[in-house]
């Protein structure tokens, strides 16, 4: 009952539970997808779509220079102070206008490369390269205004953005995977997400007049050097989490062939699906409240997330295992079936990541730079080492059993760096980090 209570009576319960619609629409729209592409372009083109689906995710964080965890920051930090909040909305602007431009011509320069090493020389998706640079700023800009809404903790308007834009990027998908099969679902991943900007615009000028908040006079440089910090961290694990993921699924195929990887891509699109609860609160709960927490409110918010999260996730964990031939019968079709006998390592290495994140969260939340980037790369080495390793002998088991044995070490790794938060009231220095 004590456990019950302290789950249902949780802040993050609360907000968890506004958002779940939200989550629920946006699961309920993959599955639909996924069913789609599993028919039209089964396991090898399930394949490309992974690496694409990988590099997505580290445009995600080029698009705003990796800033996103900064603002949410800075932001729930200068909600009251107009001036500094202004100059953090210009900084920002200016900044990413600037590198998007940069970055865009970069992007056109390379489109050959980029295209042969994420689709391989037999396929030829140059639009695809030339669509991702024409939905950059739109994209960019929607993550900047969806991170100041975060920060100004409106968690009901961060809600709406998500479902007003998994609608219209559902229903964009689907048609243009109908209509073009394999090119349209590679499309879709490149353009669906930028409809977020439209709505996300409408709801950061209903919170603020943002064309009186953007003025070159208020570009401040040293708001610039406060984000670089969550610039260098969110942009090493952009670059270097999908690269070595599209180098493990380009390393299947080639070890195994484009029907493995699918199979690996698929288990993969899966875990995103139910590790989507416990990102959302990552970012719209946990990381704000982290920000602008001393020590004795880290280690209120570490023990609540243990003892509440934790436990439920693996309760879902155990369902989901014992429900993975339904699962996979609605997602996919019967050329997916291996797919099966790939959970229990995934579920595994997911539940040690889900143990890890609030640790590694608190990192970016204050700053501490040097610790974030010693056990990412620790991570890394770790993922593609294990990964080249295991895929070579046991190919998609392998990918799954890489991604325990990161994971495991990583959890065990950060829980004794962050041990004394647990144990001692006060640490050796009290003072806030800004």
């Amino acid at each position: 009952m004590k456990f019950l209570k302290n789950i249902f009576g949780a802040a993050w319960f609360k907000i968890s539970s506004l958002n779940s619609f939200a989550i629920l629409l946006r699961i309920g729209f993959g599955l639909v997808i996924s069913k789609v592409l599993a028919i039209y372009v089964g396991p090898a083109g399930m394949a490309l779509v992974g690496n694409l689906r990988n590099f997505q995710t580290s445009l995600e964080s080029f698009a705003t220079l990796g800033f996103q965890n900064g603002i949410v920051k800075y932001t729930a930090q200068f909600k009251g102070d107009t001036e500094q909040f202004k100059k953090l909305i210009s900084t920002v602007t200016f900044t990413i206008l600037i590198f998007m431009l940069l970055f865009g011509i970069g992007l056109f320069v390379f489109k050959e490369a980029i295209d042969s090493y994420l689709f391989s020389s037999e396929n030829e998706f140059d639009i695809i390269i030339k669509a991702t640079i024409f939905s950059l700023p739109f994209y960019g800009f929607s993550l900047f205004f969806t991170s100041l809404i975060n920060g100004l903790e409106k968690y009901k308007k961060v809600v709406y953005i998500s479902i007003i834009g998994n609608i219209i990027g559902f229903v964009f998908s689907l048609f243009l995977v109908l209509k073009y099969n394999i090119l349209g679902a590679l499309l879709a991943m490149v353009l669906a997400p930028s409809a977020n900007f439209i709505v996300a615009a409408f709801f950061v000028c209903k919170e603020i007049k943002l064309f009186q908040f953007i003025t070159l006079k208020s570009f401040d440089k040293s708001i610039l050097k406060n984000l670089s910090s969550y610039s260098a961290m969110a942009l090493f694990s952009a670059i270097a989490g999908p690269m070595i993921y599209i180098f493990l699924r380009n390393h299947l195929i080639h070890s195994a062939g484009l029907e493995d990887a699918g199979y690996w891509e698929s288990m993969s699109r899966i875990s995103g699906y139910y590790m989507l609860f416990v990102s959302s609160l990552m970012s719209m709960y946990f990381l704000p409240q982290l920000s602008i927490s001393n020590h004795t409110e880290s280690k209120f918010i570490f023990r609540n997330y243990f003892k509440t999260i934790v436990p439920v996730f693996f309760i879902g964990m155990i369902l989901i295992y014992f429900s993975r031939e339904l699962i996979i019968s609605v997602l996919f079709t019967k050329a997916f079936q291996p797919v099966s006998d790939l959970f229990f390592w995934q579920l595994l290495g997911d539940f040690f990541k889900v143990c890890s994140w609030i640790l590694a969260l608190d990192f970016l939340a204050k700053k501490q730079t040097g610790a974030y980037f010693l056990t990412e790369v620790i991570s890394h080495v770790l993922l593609i080492s294990s990964g080249f390793i295991a895929i070579k002998y046991y190919h998609a088991h392998g990918a799954v059993l890489a991604n325990f044995i990161t994971y495991f070490i990583y959890f065990i790794l950060l829980f004794i760096y962050s041990l004394p938060k647990f144990y001692y009231s006060t640490p050796p220095n009290t003072s806030r980090q800004s």
